[in-house]
């Protein structure tokens, strides 16, 4: 991904909605290629490296999954297995979708860079997450870091890292860690914060239901859109009620990318079609009255009105005081 991003790049997020399993992360993968979406991306660990045993859930975990299952027990469910990445990331290729995947920890950082994975993505809880983020930077390649549950300060600590371990570029993705995220809560306005502080490539990581609020981070500049989505929004699981389904997921994309082409190019002038019409709608300078020649051009005499001939209004100060060279009827288009 260049550093200027042509278009918004977006990101199709399956995460763990295939519950662990193979056949419902590869529909997942056809039905973000049906989307239109740039890349499907999923998230790569190995449970024990990850987390400890007795590690709490968090609130919407809770909320989501069966309350006597730890956080430990429902990540190892949902855990894919190398091997069964390897069959995600070649029927990537074979219907034409970009594989991405976020590391959660070091052998599967080796992994996905071993089947070719040229993007890296930080999730917001490595940010803190010094000694990976080192190894991250060593491979030198572009990494897209979500930034959520983080202040500038930890921001700016976790680019410093990158930089100085060799990463050559970072997009960063403002985000709200919660699901589904509430709309008092996603303070859009903190991505144009991070473009502003480290004049870098920003973009949105989006957990609120619907899809009105990353088609309004495009429209304030995000180049990157992450969006999580599932089959059903009614499976069992920590993140499935917090996901767009496939149609809602292909509504968004389309509006994305008409968003794309309404903001244009930011220079202010009339496009073809304006050209064309504005011959018959901006106002010219005409006569208010039957005029005879020699009278001179009052504000009892001319007038400014729709017309296809004559000059135009903005040249009232030129005409005006001047002696007719001809006689004009009502309507007609002075010329001087």
């Amino acid at each position: 991904m260049s550093k200027k991003i042509k278009r918004v790049f977006i990101i199709a997020e399956a995460g763990v909605n295939h519950n662990g399993q193979l056949d419902l992360a590869l529909s997942l993968c056809d039905a973000a290629k049906e989307a239109g979406v740039d890349a499907i991306k999923f998230q790569t660990w190995q449970t024990e490296k990850i987390l400890t045993r007795n590690v709490a859930k968090a609130s919407y975990q809770s909320e989501n999954v069966p309350a006597e299952e730890s956080q430990f027990d429902m990540i190892k469910k949902l855990e894919l297995s190398y091997p069964q990445f390897e069959k995600i990331n070649d029927h990537c290729k074979k219907i034409g979708i970009r594989f991405l995947s976020t590391p959660d920890e070091e052998d599967s950082l080796y992994f996905l860079l071993k089947l070719g994975m040229d993007i890296i993505k930080v999730g917001s809880g490595d940010i803190n997450n010094i000694p990976y983020l080192r190894k991250i930077g060593k491979t030198e390649l572009p990494v897209i870091i979500s930034t959520g549950m983080s202040t500038l300060s930890d921001v700016e600590r976790a680019i410093d890292t990158l930089g100085k371990a060799g990463c050559p570029q970072i997009t960063l993705l403002h985000c709200t860690t919660n699901y589904p995220c509430s709309m008092n809560e996603v303070n859009l306005q903190a991505m144009q914060t991070l473009a502003s502080a480290f004049k870098m490539v920003v973009g949105y990581s989006d957990h609120t239901m619907g899809i009105e609020v990353p088609i309004a981070a495009v429209a304030m500049g995000a180049r990157v859109i992450e969006k999580h989505f599932t089959l059903d929004q009614n499976m069992e699981g920590p993140d499935h009620r917090a996901s767009l389904e496939p149609a809602e997921l292909k509504l968004m994309v389309k509006a994305i990318r008409n968003i794309e082409l309404a903001l244009g190019n930011g220079i202010k002038k009339p496009n073809a079609s304006e050209l064309k019409i504005e011959a018959v709608v901006k106002k010219k300078i005409v006569a208010a009255k039957p005029i005879q020649k020699g009278d001179i051009f009052s504000e009892e005499n001319i007038t400014v009105k729709r017309s296809e001939y004559g000059i135009s209004a903005e040249h009232w100060d030129l005409v005006y005081g001047q002696y007719a060279n001809s006689n004009y009827d009502t309507d007609q288009a002075i010329s001087i």
